[in-house]
């Protein structure tokens, strides 16, 4: 695995060994990095159930301001504090061990609006339900902010809408797909 583009471009990034994780694949993070190119420069970025903080390391690599990065996994959150350092990347990121829920009540105190918030959560475990459902009123995310979820092809998102969200764009894989959600404004 290895970073696409931008600043650290071609570097080789360390994944978690074991099934823990699955990386996504450069091929998908390239299509993902994209489709959200032109509107990530400067922007802040948040990396929820972050592995080996692939998705958020691509994200400073092409010009966003800021990252942080959530995982409950001491593994993990060692691998993503490696990976930063390989990409000289550290400065715009911080790296939270903990678990997404509680990350993001620490986050929710301190911080304002994100510009996007990607989760990549353990396939069919309703943690996006549960991310989305802790959004909700959170200083997290606006009505600008871009959420994507990584889910499996049969995830089901039909709920989305009674929590708020509207889906405005999904992209099919093989085996997986981005779905881009947004706040409704009230």
């Amino acid at each position: 695995m290895r970073v696409i583009a931008g600043s650290a471009r071609r570097l080789l990034l360390k994944t978690v060994e074991g099934m823990d994780t699955r990386p996504t694949t450069d091929r998908i993070k390239e299509t993902l990095f994209n489709m959200i190119q032109n509107d990530l420069y400067g922007r802040s970025f948040l990396d929820l159930f972050a592995g080996s903080g692939a998705i958020g390391i691509e994200a400073l690599s092409r010009g966003a301001s800021e990252a942080v990065f959530i995982d409950n996994g001491i593994r993990q959150v060692s691998c993503i504090r490696d990976n930063l350092k390989t990409t000289k990347l550290e400065s715009g990121a911080k790296v939270l061990n903990c678990g997404v829920l509680e990350g993001l009540s620490r986050l929710g105190r301190d911080h304002g609006a994100f510009d996007f918030i990607f989760m990549d959560p353990p396939y069919g475990c309703d943690l996006e339900r549960q991310v989305l459902e802790a959004l909700q009123d959170s200083p997290l995310a606006d009505g600008d902010t871009v959420l994507i979820a990584e889910a499996s092809l049969d995830t089901d998102f039909s709920w989305a809408e009674s929590l708020g969200y509207e889906i405005s764009r999904t992209k099919e894989y093989k085996t997986n797909k981005h779905v881009f959600f947004k706040k409704r404004e009230n």
